[in-house]
């Protein structure tokens, strides 16, 4: 039960912060990739920012044991193979294309918005 909470809270809180920051407007998003055009450097702070609290939370809780109860994995380092190659690839050509990512494609289908939930459906599809 704590997992499941605490796996609520961190994306309600993720969620929130997309809409406040204004990732979730697909139109935003392709500005920032639009770097020989109206180029809008918004998506590059919102980076920056999370990457800094990031540092932080990392920081502060090195030492902790997970407010869960379950054991921290360590990331093991992986190799350069296809499927990460082709999956990188997917996932650029989707972002770009739509300027959605999995973050604000799952928070965007609060708007029922057809082009959104079709999104998600063929993100859910190249996943499996």
């Amino acid at each position: 039960m704590r997992t499941l909470l605490a796996s609520f809270v961190c994306g309600a809180i993720f969620g929130t912060g997309l809409m406040i920051s204004g990732m979730t407007d697909p139109t935003r998003v392709l500005g920032f990739l639009d770097v020989f055009g109206h180029w809008d450097p918004t998506l590059g702070f919102v980076m920056i920012g999370a990457l800094s609290v990031t540092m932080i939370g990392y920081a502060l809780t090195r030492n902790r044991k997970p407010v869960t109860g379950a054991k921290a994995d360590k990331l093991a380092a992986r190799n350069i193979d296809t499927p990460l190659i082709l999956g990188s690839v997917m996932f650029g050509a989707g972002w770009g294309l739509s300027g959605l990512c999995p973050g604000p494609a799952v928070t965007n289908l609060a708007t029922l918005s057809p082009q959104v939930v079709l999104f998600v459906i063929a993100m859910a599809l190249g996943m499996m």
